[in-house]
């Protein structure tokens, strides 16, 4: 992934228009960051070759597919070899229910994210993972009963444009 070329604040915001909407079109985005359509095009482009822009997805709202449940898991491992953190996430990398894994400072190793059917089908994974002697040593479950935002973008000028005020 080549990350040597350097973003301006056209690059922010072409960054900051497609993560909110990667269907917007090329004359659109060009008219929203100030910019005419081919010099657009050729900037998202480099973004795209240069590894800022890893995808284009569509974000789906699960509750219209059904039930679900969302639980914020934290987890300590029996021992802190580097080998015990590597087998861990090596063995957790593949469970569909997972999908974030957080190493984090402080009085547990990681933070993760469940996304389930319900508390008993949550219940049943974390059965299951404890089975198979990966290392872990206790981990606390707190069940989100609700989740007033979620936001799906990153605040790109405020984090990385330093000339702002």
């Amino acid at each position: 992934m080549r990350t040597d070329c350097k973003l301006d604040r056209i690059d922010l915001r072409i960054l900051s228009h497609l993560q909110q909407n990667g269907r917007i079109t090329n004359v659109e985005l060009a008219d929203a960051v100030g910019l005419s359509p081919s010099p657009c095009l050729i900037r998202v482009k480099r973004l795209e070759k240069a590894g800022y822009i890893v995808g284009y997805g569509a974000r789906i709202q699960l509750e219209k597919l059904g039930d679900l449940q969302i639980v914020f898991t934290e987890v300590t491992l029996n021992d802190h070899h580097r080998e015990d953190f590597i087998k861990f996430v090596a063995a957790i990398r593949d469970v569909d229910e997972i999908v974030e894994c957080h190493l984090v400072s402080g009085g547990y190793d990681y933070l993760l994210k469940f996304v389930t059917r319900g508390v008993s089908h949550y219940q049943s994974v974390v059965e299951g993972l404890l089975e198979r002697n990966i290392g872990i040593d206790k981990y606390f479950s707190y069940v989100i009963i609700k989740s007033p935002f979620v936001k799906n973008h990153y605040p790109l000028e405020t984090l990385f444009w330093q000339d702002h005020h």
